[in-house]
Protein backbone atom coordinates (compact mmCIF):
# COMPACT_ATOMS: atom_id res chain seq x y z
CA UNK A 1 0.00 0.00 0.00
CA UNK A 2 1.90 3.06 -1.30
CA UNK A 3 0.64 6.40 -0.06
CA UNK A 4 0.77 8.15 -3.45
CA UNK A 5 -2.24 8.97 -5.63
CA UNK A 6 -4.17 7.43 -2.70
CA UNK A 7 -7.42 8.84 -0.72
CA UNK A 8 -6.59 8.79 3.06
CA UNK A 9 -9.43 9.59 5.76
CA UNK A 10 -7.40 10.19 9.39
CA UNK A 11 -10.00 10.76 12.29
CA UNK A 12 -8.81 12.86 15.49
CA UNK A 13 -6.75 15.10 12.22
CA UNK A 14 -7.14 18.06 14.21
CA UNK A 15 -3.79 18.21 16.69
CA UNK A 16 -1.40 15.17 17.69
CA UNK A 17 -0.46 12.41 16.07
CA UNK A 18 -3.38 12.86 13.79
CA UNK A 19 -1.99 16.29 12.36
CA UNK A 20 0.98 14.89 11.57
CA UNK A 21 -0.27 12.18 9.99
CA UNK A 22 -2.25 14.31 7.37
CA UNK A 23 1.59 16.01 7.16
CA UNK A 24 3.11 12.83 6.14
CA UNK A 25 -0.03 12.02 3.76
CA UNK A 26 0.62 14.76 1.66
CA UNK A 27 4.49 14.31 1.85
CA UNK A 28 3.83 10.91 0.60
CA UNK A 29 1.82 12.37 -2.49
CA UNK A 30 -1.61 11.28 -1.61
CA UNK A 31 -4.28 12.68 -3.80
CA UNK A 32 -6.65 13.50 -1.16
CA UNK A 33 -6.34 13.71 2.52
CA UNK A 34 -10.06 13.62 4.47
CA UNK A 35 -9.35 15.23 8.14
CA UNK A 36 -12.01 14.43 10.34
CA UNK A 37 -11.88 16.51 13.45
CA UNK A 38 -14.85 17.28 15.59
CA UNK A 39 -13.44 20.77 15.05
CA UNK A 40 -12.99 23.18 12.24
CA UNK A 41 -10.04 21.95 10.21
CA UNK A 42 -8.17 24.50 8.20
CA UNK A 43 -5.41 23.80 5.78
CA UNK A 44 -3.59 25.41 2.70
CA UNK A 45 -3.11 22.70 0.57
CA UNK A 46 -6.02 22.11 -1.59
CA UNK A 47 -5.95 18.24 -1.15
CA UNK A 48 -6.95 18.49 1.93
CA UNK A 49 -10.67 18.28 2.67
CA UNK A 50 -12.52 18.81 6.27
CA UNK A 51 -14.97 16.40 7.85
CA UNK A 52 -16.73 16.66 10.38
CA UNK A 53 -16.61 13.75 12.49
CA UNK A 54 -17.09 12.97 16.24
CA UNK A 55 -16.58 9.14 15.72
CA UNK A 56 -19.31 8.66 18.86
CA UNK A 57 -21.89 10.67 16.85
CA UNK A 58 -23.71 8.24 14.01
CA UNK A 59 -24.92 10.88 12.41
CA UNK A 60 -21.77 12.42 12.08
CA UNK A 61 -20.51 9.35 11.11
CA UNK A 62 -23.21 8.84 8.04
CA UNK A 63 -22.79 12.30 7.04
CA UNK A 64 -19.04 12.01 6.07
CA UNK A 65 -19.57 8.88 4.77
CA UNK A 66 -21.55 10.57 2.14
CA UNK A 67 -18.57 13.24 1.82
CA UNK A 68 -16.26 11.08 0.69
CA UNK A 69 -16.04 9.78 -2.40
CA UNK A 70 -13.59 6.99 -2.75
CA UNK A 71 -11.20 6.00 -0.20
CA UNK A 72 -7.92 3.69 -0.17
CA UNK A 73 -6.77 4.00 3.15
CA UNK A 74 -8.52 4.73 6.57
CA UNK A 75 -6.71 5.52 10.15
CA UNK A 76 -8.72 5.32 12.90
CA UNK A 77 -6.29 8.20 15.81
CA UNK A 78 -8.90 10.08 17.29
CA UNK A 79 -9.04 8.84 20.85
CA UNK A 80 -9.54 9.69 24.38
CA UNK A 81 -6.86 8.97 27.27
CA UNK A 82 -7.87 10.26 31.03
CA UNK A 83 -5.87 9.19 34.25
CA UNK A 84 -8.11 6.96 36.43
CA UNK A 85 -8.27 4.31 38.89
CA UNK A 86 -11.73 2.21 37.55
CA UNK A 87 -13.73 3.66 40.31
CA UNK A 88 -15.64 5.81 38.15
CA UNK A 89 -17.61 3.79 35.02
CA UNK A 90 -18.41 6.58 33.13
CA UNK A 91 -14.94 7.15 32.59
CA UNK A 92 -14.45 3.17 31.72
CA UNK A 93 -17.57 3.53 29.32
CA UNK A 94 -16.35 7.21 27.95
CA UNK A 95 -13.19 4.96 26.78
CA UNK A 96 -15.07 2.21 25.27
CA UNK A 97 -17.34 4.90 23.11
CA UNK A 98 -14.44 6.60 21.60
CA UNK A 99 -11.20 4.25 21.50
CA UNK A 100 -13.83 1.19 20.58
CA UNK A 101 -16.38 2.03 19.21
CA UNK A 102 -15.86 4.76 17.58
CA UNK A 103 -13.10 2.85 15.55
CA UNK A 104 -16.05 -0.35 15.17
CA UNK A 105 -18.66 1.93 13.74
CA UNK A 106 -16.34 4.49 11.38
CA UNK A 107 -14.80 1.09 9.82
CA UNK A 108 -18.22 -0.18 9.16
CA UNK A 109 -19.49 2.57 7.62
CA UNK A 110 -16.56 3.14 4.93
CA UNK A 111 -15.90 -0.47 4.88
CA UNK A 112 -18.04 -0.65 1.40
CA UNK A 113 -15.83 1.63 -0.03
CA UNK A 114 -12.22 0.03 1.45
CA UNK A 115 -13.35 -3.48 -0.18
CA UNK A 116 -13.98 -1.34 -3.61
CA UNK A 117 -10.40 -0.03 -3.36
CA UNK A 118 -8.54 -3.08 -1.64
CA UNK A 119 -7.81 -0.90 1.15
CA UNK A 120 -6.35 -0.59 4.47
CA UNK A 121 -7.18 0.17 7.71
CA UNK A 122 -4.81 1.90 10.38
CA UNK A 123 -5.80 1.39 14.36
CA UNK A 124 -3.96 3.92 16.04
CA UNK A 125 -3.46 1.68 19.59
CA UNK A 126 -0.74 1.64 22.01
CA UNK A 127 1.67 -0.50 23.76
CA UNK A 128 -1.18 -0.37 26.64
CA UNK A 129 -2.98 -2.58 24.31
CA UNK A 130 -0.59 -5.06 25.34
CA UNK A 131 0.78 -4.34 28.84
CA UNK A 132 -1.81 -1.64 30.82
CA UNK A 133 -0.40 1.62 33.18
CA UNK A 134 -2.78 0.99 36.10
CA UNK A 135 -3.13 4.88 35.94
CA UNK A 136 -4.20 4.75 32.79
CA UNK A 137 -6.40 1.88 33.68
CA UNK A 138 -9.78 2.41 31.53
CA UNK A 139 -7.71 3.93 28.28
CA UNK A 140 -5.61 0.16 28.92
CA UNK A 141 -8.70 -1.77 29.07
CA UNK A 142 -9.95 0.25 25.78
CA UNK A 143 -6.78 -0.29 23.77
CA UNK A 144 -6.64 -3.94 24.84
CA UNK A 145 -10.08 -4.20 23.51
CA UNK A 146 -9.34 -2.02 19.96
CA UNK A 147 -6.50 -4.58 19.49
CA UNK A 148 -8.87 -7.89 19.86
CA UNK A 149 -10.97 -5.79 17.47
CA UNK A 150 -7.89 -5.14 15.00
CA UNK A 151 -6.69 -8.75 14.76
CA UNK A 152 -10.27 -10.02 14.52
CA UNK A 153 -11.11 -7.85 11.79
CA UNK A 154 -7.46 -8.79 10.04
CA UNK A 155 -8.56 -12.37 9.67
CA UNK A 156 -12.47 -11.09 8.34
CA UNK A 157 -11.60 -8.58 6.00
CA UNK A 158 -8.12 -10.21 4.53
CA UNK A 159 -10.65 -12.62 1.79
CA UNK A 160 -12.20 -9.38 1.15
CA UNK A 161 -8.62 -8.04 0.45
CA UNK A 162 -8.63 -5.06 2.93
CA UNK A 163 -5.39 -5.26 5.25
CA UNK A 164 -6.05 -4.53 8.85
CA UNK A 165 -2.93 -2.64 10.93
CA UNK A 166 -2.04 -2.15 14.27
CA UNK A 167 0.51 1.01 15.46
CA UNK A 168 1.20 0.19 19.01
CA UNK A 169 3.13 3.02 20.00
CA UNK A 170 5.00 4.18 22.90
CA UNK A 171 4.73 8.06 24.55
CA UNK A 172 4.19 10.57 22.09
CA UNK A 173 5.10 14.22 23.06
CA UNK A 174 1.19 15.45 22.60
CA UNK A 175 -1.85 17.17 24.98
CA UNK A 176 -2.52 13.52 26.30
CA UNK A 177 0.74 12.58 27.63
CA UNK A 178 1.61 15.51 28.67
CA UNK A 179 1.66 15.06 32.56
CA UNK A 180 3.50 11.73 32.77
CA UNK A 181 7.24 12.23 33.30
CA UNK A 182 9.24 9.79 30.86
CA UNK A 183 10.56 10.06 27.32
CA UNK A 184 8.40 10.88 24.12
CA UNK A 185 8.78 10.80 20.88
CA UNK A 186 7.48 13.57 18.57
CA UNK A 187 4.14 13.20 16.63
CA UNK A 188 5.65 13.29 13.59
CA UNK A 189 8.57 10.76 14.04
CA UNK A 190 5.47 8.65 14.75
CA UNK A 191 3.43 9.83 11.66
CA UNK A 192 6.55 8.92 9.53
CA UNK A 193 6.76 5.38 10.95
CA UNK A 194 3.12 4.54 10.91
CA UNK A 195 2.92 4.74 6.90
CA UNK A 196 6.28 3.09 6.46
CA UNK A 197 4.62 0.01 8.56
CA UNK A 198 1.69 0.47 6.55
CA UNK A 199 3.33 0.55 3.41
CA UNK A 200 5.95 -2.45 4.20
CA UNK A 201 2.52 -4.32 5.13
CA UNK A 202 3.46 -4.64 9.12
CA UNK A 203 0.07 -6.07 10.90
CA UNK A 204 1.86 -4.40 13.68
CA UNK A 205 3.38 -1.44 13.61
CA UNK A 206 6.15 -0.23 16.20
CA UNK A 207 6.75 3.93 15.39
CA UNK A 208 8.92 4.85 18.29
CA UNK A 209 12.08 3.60 19.95
CA UNK A 210 10.23 2.50 23.24
CA UNK A 211 7.65 0.52 21.11
CA UNK A 212 10.06 -1.21 18.93
CA UNK A 213 12.20 -2.71 21.89
CA UNK A 214 9.41 -5.30 22.10
CA UNK A 215 8.87 -5.58 18.10
CA UNK A 216 10.96 -8.72 17.58
CA UNK A 217 9.86 -10.54 20.66
CA UNK A 218 5.99 -9.51 19.76
CA UNK A 219 6.44 -11.17 15.88
CA UNK A 220 8.01 -14.08 16.80
CA UNK A 221 5.97 -14.91 20.40
CA UNK A 222 3.28 -17.02 21.26
CA UNK A 223 -0.01 -14.52 21.29
CA UNK A 224 1.15 -13.97 17.27
CA UNK A 225 1.07 -16.95 16.67
CA UNK A 226 -2.12 -18.32 18.09
CA UNK A 227 -3.50 -15.20 15.83
CA UNK A 228 -2.20 -16.82 13.10
CA UNK A 229 -3.27 -20.62 14.00
CA UNK A 230 -7.09 -18.87 15.34
CA UNK A 231 -7.37 -16.67 12.23
CA UNK A 232 -7.72 -20.15 10.16
CA UNK A 233 -11.16 -20.82 12.14
CA UNK A 234 -12.11 -18.01 9.25
CA UNK A 235 -14.69 -20.30 7.08
CA UNK A 236 -13.07 -20.54 3.44
CA UNK A 237 -15.69 -19.21 1.85
CA UNK A 238 -14.84 -15.83 3.66
CA UNK A 239 -11.44 -16.20 2.98
CA UNK A 240 -11.40 -16.48 -0.67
Amino acid sequence: MKIAERAVLVTGANRGIGRALVEEALQRGAKRVYAGARQPFHHSDARVTHVTLDVTDDAQIQRAREQVGTLDVLINNAGEMPFDDLSDRAVLERCLAVNVFGPYDVIQAFLPLLIRSRGAIVNNLSLLAVAPVPVIAAYSMSKAAALSLTQSLRALLAGRGVSVHAALGGPVDTDMVRGLDVPKSSPESVARAIFDGLERGDEEIFPDPTSASVAESWRSGAAKALEHQYAAFVPETARA
